[in-house]
């Protein structure tokens, strides 16, 4: 076992290696932001202007990474529009393999730890029994702004890629890739989508640095009037031949136009081309946030396992 330390690009790759072991034989208990692709997404976007406020504690046994845990801790974020977001909580991305699920009690040890006094909140898989009862026996509590109807809570969607129609846009928009339209393009196709967020230029450069990013297999579309009006971002697995979207988006103005729909079917016969034999896909899972799953059920994922957001007041020891 190593000491809390910030985290590095040698450490996504770890983490990232853990979770094709678990995908190969228990995919379902991939916990939130601790899959292949999720790793990559939030490292490579983030890391240079919140890295500082990152730890990290990694457990090994016989030379292989087991487990980890990756803590945020309060910080600053400048957003693309100059508006700054403090994050006062603190929130823990974790895993650890299913040979050795004791460990999740000296992962939420050094969680606590690590972020005494804050409220502090985690995403365990709802299928993970046993993580569950170890989280409620440290004082993790249900977080009512998660879970319910309308809560926050997100879920895995997941479908093979043997038959895949062919994608339709509407006249006069085009797929791109990437690599074809360039980096301005990409974060603009991003922002556009999403917003204002901790994302530009610098911080796309450092996404395509790292392990599993491919400029061939992220797509963009663009209006006939050269807006990037939606994007996905897919990471391929090899070793388990599977593709993960991560993100994805349409610009507000263009919705309801088959764009999401297209994007995900022309993305999905990308992947098959690259090697992949199956896709996932993350969303909002409560019933008061239906666009985003109706839209992936449409094109044929189904709920593979889904994640249950927890809580320990600031109060809590």
């Amino acid at each position: 076992m190593t000491t809390s330390e910030l985290v590095t690009a040698v450490d996504v790759e770890l983490m990232q290696g853990l979770a094709q072991r678990v995908t190969a034989t228990h995919p379902e208990l991939v916990n939130s932001d601790a899959s292949f692709g999720e790793l990559a997404w939030n490292w490579g976007r983030a890391h240079t202007a919140q890295g500082a406020s990152w730890r990290r504690r990694l457990w090994s046994s016989g030379g292989e990474l087991v487990a980890w845990g990756w803590a945020q801790l309060p910080c600053g974020v400048r957003l693309s529009d100059g508006t700054v977001v403090n994050a006062t909580g603190a929130y823990l991305a974790y895993q650890v393999h299913p040979d050795h699920a004791g460990l999740v009690d000296e992962v939420i040890d050094w969680f606590d730890a690590t972020a005494p006094g804050l409220e502090r909140t985690v995403l365990p898989g709802a299928s993970d029994v046993f993580a569950l009862e170890r989280w409620a026996a440290h004082g993790y509590v249900p977080d009512p702004d998660g879970q319910g109807d309308t809560g926050s809570w997100t879920q895995l969607n997941q479908r093979d890629l043997t038959d895949v129609e062919p994608p339709k846009l509407p006249g006069g928009y085009t797929f791109r890739t990437a690599d074809e339209a360039g980096e301005e393009a990409a974060v603009r196709a991003h922002l556009n989508a999403w917003g204002p967020r901790a994302y530009s230029v610098e911080a796309y450069r450092d996404l395509r640095e790292t392990s599993g990013y491919r400029g061939d297999l992220h797509v963009l579309v663009e209006a006939p009037d050269g807006t990037m009006a939606s994007s996905a971002i897919m990471w391929l697995d090899g070793a388990n031949r599977t593709v993960e979207f991560e993100p994805m988006g349409t610009h507000p103005g263009h919705r309801r136009l088959g764009l999401g729909r297209a994007v995900l079917l022309h993305g999905m016969r990308l992947a098959r081309e690259a090697g992949a034999v199956q896709a996932t896909v993350a969303c909002l899972g409560a019933p008061g946030h239906p666009a985003a799953r109706e839209l992936y059920y449409g094109v044929g994922f189904r709920e593979l396992c889904r994640d249950v957001p927890l809580l320990k007041p600031a109060t809590a020891a």
